[in-house]
């Protein structure tokens, strides 16, 4: 699968330009060989809404009509994979989501997933869940590359949830992202994109599987956004990656041999599904207890 991950810079809270830049992006990428384009967190509004979620948020369907639209408006000729980060209202309840759509379609829009983050950080800076509420189900979908997860932004951040994703099938996690720059390293890069890419090289080392990263930039209220936007290999290797600042396009080749092959050479995922129960039944882990209790 060729795909393109995306350095988006919105315009806080103007859906109708960014909707036009996203159709400049298509338009660059629609006479190529991209099967999957993926955008950051929050890439149609910018992140930090605070109340104004609530005017700007729409459902699933609006959101996936609308991508379509801009491709096709793009000169977009055939069928393309897109993931997307909006605010999402689900029948008055408000979600931080992400849109896993296919579009130009002959028979119109499809929506393949759905995923709502599930770590709202309320701290620092952050200030989600006093606005949104937070999703209930880490969920893996099918897609033209294989089987496929999406986590948002801090979901990636918990060991945790990359692992239920992969032993669930994933052989692929999109990571749609807004993180806020912090801090600087002795060598004068920011410290949270040392973090991030720490993370992102283990979730996939560990797993064996592809893990691609799309991330704002520019400015909204004074917080610098941290690009960053990056792609692993199953190997937790470096393919590609964009600096902190400026708009742009990576395009890598995603190849399921290379899954295949680096699960086959350090089958770490293999051994996790074999020693799991033991793990998970262990009467010493809090949340165990807990079930036990509920039962």
């Amino acid at each position: 699968m060729q795909a393109a991950l995306v350095q988006f810079k919105p315009r806080k809270g103007d859906v109708p330009a960014n909707l036009a830049a996203m159709r400049d992006v298509f338009a660059q990428l629609a006479s190529g060989p991209v099967e999957l384009i993926v955008f950051p967190e929050a890439a149609m509004t910018g992140y930090f809404l605070e109340g104004a979620v609530y005017e700007l948020a729409v459902d699933a369907p609006t959101m996936a009509a609308q991508v379509d639209a801009q491709w096709r408006a793009a000169g977009g000729s055939r069928p393309v994979d897109v993931v997307v980060g909006f605010y999402e209202n689900a029948f008055g309840t408000f979600h931080n989501s992400a849109l896993y759509v296919r579009c130009g379609l002959p028979e119109g829009v499809h929506i393949v997933h759905v995923h709502r983050k599930m770590f709202l950080p309320t701290y620092g800076v952050f200030d989600e869940e006093r606005f949104l509420t937070r999703g209930r189900r880490l969920s893996v979908f099918e897609t033209p590359f294989g089987t496929a997860a999406i986590l948002i932004c801090e979901d990636a951040w918990h060991a945790l949830t990359s692992t239920v994703a992969a032993l669930k099938g994933a052989r692929l996690i999109i990571v749609p992202s807004a993180s806020p720059g912090r801090g600087l390293s002795g060598n004068g890069e920011l410290e949270s994109n040392v973090r991030w890419r720490a993370i992102l090289s283990s979730m996939a080392a560990e797993h064996g599987i592809y893990v691609v990263y799309a991330g704002l930039t520019g400015f909204e209220g004074g917080k610098g956004m941290s690009g960053s936007t990056s792609a692993f290999s199953p190997r937790g290797d470096l393919l590609a990656s964009l600096g902190p600042l400026e708009p742009g396009i990576i395009s890598i080749e995603l190849d399921p041999a290379e899954v295949d092959l680096a699960r086959a050479t350090i089958p770490l995922l293999g051994d996790l599904s074999a020693v799991l129960p033991d793990l998970w039944l262990d009467d010493e882990i809090p949340v165990t207890r807990r079930l036990e209790e509920l039962t």
